[in-house]
């Protein structure tokens, strides 16, 4: 977190002055102000949660055939699954007060860390791009409702965008900046919001939906297709990995919010009402919507921005859609900015700063066209398909060397030791191990990936993948182990010996 008191700075400072400078500035530095309790936990994955996205993915479940009841059962397990790994990477992160790409020079060395690190970022950097492009479309339907003389606007296209869209897009990028540019206390402030508005535009469409239907109109054993038993069990299994997957980005990068944590406590606490309460809660309603669409237009609507146009009180229709795009800023900013600021500061800390390495994103998005990208579904498959397979095994690298290998135990001055004599130095600065257990985990995943016949068993890349590289590393740095002795209780050590 980038510090915003004189202070704090100089404290910091004087902390870490014996850090390699190769290895370290003052928004990678240790934080001294873990302050975040459960409700800034909380409203970061209503954040998460609460978008276009997260609503797209819930409704598309229909699709699978599945009933109602069995989508909010796949949700509800999928959410669950996602709880319980959130809570096994936020605390590392939170025990050294380390962003993500900091804690993975434990498990790829003080250098090699900058692979898993940038990976992430060209993740979020091209997904920070779509989820900004989502939010220009649904302010340009607002535009064009209040203002219908914008419509020849919409005719002229530059790089497969409109003029509209261009302005559109340019405003929302630059909204997003400057939420970004005042820092993590802006962004922590902007997440308290984000998230509880969108439940209220959300529990205002469901009112609205059931007024219009009668809880007749409601149907909890709907689908769009008739399955046999072992159909619906597999296409279970599917949507529930896919709640896994959709969520695999933030949860990766979890550690650079944990990191300001009061407590483990109250991150567990956060991570138990953001995710399997708030979900089903938000995964309810989007149900009885969704339902209800069926009822009401004779056809089921999984786009949110589709059905709140349907709404016909032109004010109500502006509101629901200027919330939606508040909450995916709120989603964007946390999944796809923070993520690359850290990410790409961790490549060279001296000359690139939180702020510039999330401007990189930011400008970098643009150069990408992500409408370009959008507009080919085919292509937004593979991507999905691709973030799981590198995720996945990253997840699994690093678990295991700070569960089974290093047994919860961390050197924190050791992170930023740039020469030899530091625990995680292994060879140059480079733990080969590591990158043996990523590239071929990857390499299989990606594979699937793009092998049509394996279509299905693609959707399940993440769960393969992080599997496959824990124990492919598990078998590699077996003679590493530390011994199981009581000293070794997952404190922190801050010191060397």
């Amino acid at each position: 977190m980038p510090n915003t008191e004189n202070t704090s700075a100089t404290m910091t400072d004087s902390a870490n002055a014996g850090y390699g400078p190769r290895l370290c500035n003052e928004d990678l530095a240790p934080t001294r102000n873990q302050t975040w309790s459960w409700y800034n936990i909380f409203s970061f994955w209503m954040s998460d949660v609460h978008s276009m996205g997260g609503y797209v993915v819930a409704a598309s479940f229909f699709t699978l055939g599945l009933a109602s009841w069995q989508v909010l059962l796949c949700l509800l397990v999928g959410i669950c699954i996602v709880q319980l790994c959130a809570n096994l990477v936020a605390k590392p992160s939170q025990m050294a007060g380390v962003p993500y790409a900091v804690i993975c020079r434990q498990a790829f060395g003080v250098f090699g860390a900058n692979i898993p690190a940038v990976i992430r970022g060209l993740i979020a950097f091209a997904w920070y791009g779509i989820q900004t492009y989502l939010a220009a479309n649904a302010l340009m339907l607002v535009m064009l409702k209040f203002w219908p003389s914008l419509a020849p606007m919409t005719t002229g296209h530059f790089l497969g965008l409109s003029h509209l869209g261009w302005i559109c897009f340019g405003i929302m990028w630059v909204l997003q900046a400057m939420v970004f540019w005042h820092g993590m206390n802006a962004i922590k402030r902007f997440i308290d919001i984000a998230g509880p508005a969108v439940y209220v535009v959300m529990m205002a469409l469901a009112g609205w939906i059931l007024y219009q239907t009668g809880f007749d109109g409601i149907s909890f054993t709907l689908a769009s297709k008739q399955l046999t038993s072992g159909e619906q069990a597999w296409q279970m299994l599917t949507a529930t990995a896919l709640v896994v997957s959709y969520f695999s980005g933030p949860l990766l990068n979890f550690g650079d919010f944990s990191r300001y944590g009061k407590s483990m406590k109250e991150i567990r606490r956060g991570n138990r009402w953001g995710l399997p309460f708030n979900f089903l809660l938000f995964s309810i309603v989007t149900v009885v919507i969704v339902s209800g669409t069926q009822s009401l237009f004779g056809k089921m609507i999984t786009d949110p921005i589709e059905t709140v146009s349907h709404v016909g009180n032109s004010l109500a229709m502006a509101i629901g859609l200027l919330t939606m795009i508040t909450a995916t800023i709120g989603i964007n900013i946390v999944a796809n900015f923070v993520s690359p600021a850290f990410d790409f500061s961790n490549c060279s800390p001296q000359k690139i700063s939180f702020r510039t390495g999330g401007m990189i994103a930011a400008v970098g998005s643009v150069l990408l066209t992500p409408w370009n990208l959008f507009q080919s579904p085919e292509l937004i498959h593979y991507t999905l398909d691709v973030l799981g397979s590198f995720i996945g095994p990253l997840f699994g690298i690093l678990l295991t060397d700070f569960y089974v290998i290093k047994r919860s135990k961390i050197y924190v001055d050791d992170l930023f030791d740039d020469t030899s004599k530091g625990r995680y130095w292994y060879k140059g600065g480079f733990n080969p191990k590591a990158i043996l257990a990523l590239v071929p985990s990857v390499a299989i995943c990606l594979t699937i990936s793009f092998i049509p016949s394996l279509h299905e068993v693609a959707n399940f890349s993440w769960f393969i993948g992080a599997f496959m590289s824990a124990g492919c590393y598990r078998w590699l740095a077996r003679a590493e182990k530390v011994s199981d002795v009581p000293e070794y209780n997952g404190q922190v050590v801050v010191s060397k010996d």
